[in-house]
């Protein structure tokens, strides 16, 4: 597949073609916090429900913008 876009501002342009480095960025905070839940026995119980609600939270903004994150 072929697709043109041009841009009027190298920002935007810069934005369109860094678009899979936001979503590696994402993906690597949700892993993080998921290895936290998993794994770190020292996190208190507060803790780890926080960090599955923000994890819900991550899914939910990407949701809404019609982007999903692999599992």
């Amino acid at each position: 597949m072929k697709i043109t876009i041009e841009f009027e501002d190298t920002d935007d342009a810069r934005d369109a073609l860094d678009g899979y480095k936001w979503k590696l960025a994402v993906w690597d905070i949700d892993q993080e916090l998921r290895k936290s839940i998993k794994y770190d026995e020292k996190l208190h119980p507060e803790v780890v429900d926080a960090f599955e609600k923000l994890r819900d939270e991550i899914r939910e903004i990407l949701s809404s913008y019609k982007i999903q994150m692999d599992d």
